[in-house]
């Protein structure tokens, strides 16, 4: 598996944040991986290095890279390290994906309740998306 220094740099988590550490640390590096930051076969921090990042506990990373791991989005070989899959991108894209048609299917079901038009709906849906930024493509073809 080739190996790329870890790069991974996550923002900083909130104990107010939406859900538990250790899940906001899942959907951070499920972000990096879908985009293209963390392409297969990069390198990940170790539990130590990365708990010491973000100023969490072992236990909170050490849950994260297990459900990460058992997801398919990343690699644990004993005395090598942990890394992105092979295929961790796709997997973590359509989740993504998932997550944001399940978003969208609500809205939907809330607009109509509230008793929009389709034509309304659309309407609404494309200024939201004229309006929000778009992320940057980074030289390597992934997104910033």
């Amino acid at each position: 598996m080739p190996e790329e220094k870890s790069t991974l740099e996550l923002s900083p988590l909130s104990m107010g944040g939406p859900g538990p550490l250790y899940r906001q640390i899942v959907e951070a590096i499920r972000r990096e991986v879908a985009s293209g930051r963390m392409p297969a076969g990069s390198s990940m921090p170790s539990f130590r290095a990365l708990a010491a990042q973000l100023a969490v506990s072992l236990i909170t990373v050490k849950r994260a890279y297990e459900e990460l791991e058992r997801d398919g989005i990343i690699l644990r070989h004993q005395g090598l390290g942990t890394f992105v899959a092979p295929g961790g991108a796709l997997r973590s894209r359509t989740e993504r994906c998932n997550v944001a048609l399940e978003a969208l299917r609500s809205a939907i079901r809330a607009g109509r309740e509230a008793g929009l038009e389709d034509r309304e709906l659309l309407e609404i849906l494309q200024r939201e998306l004229a309006d929000s930024p778009r992320p940057v493509k980074s030289h390597d073809g992934g997104q910033r």
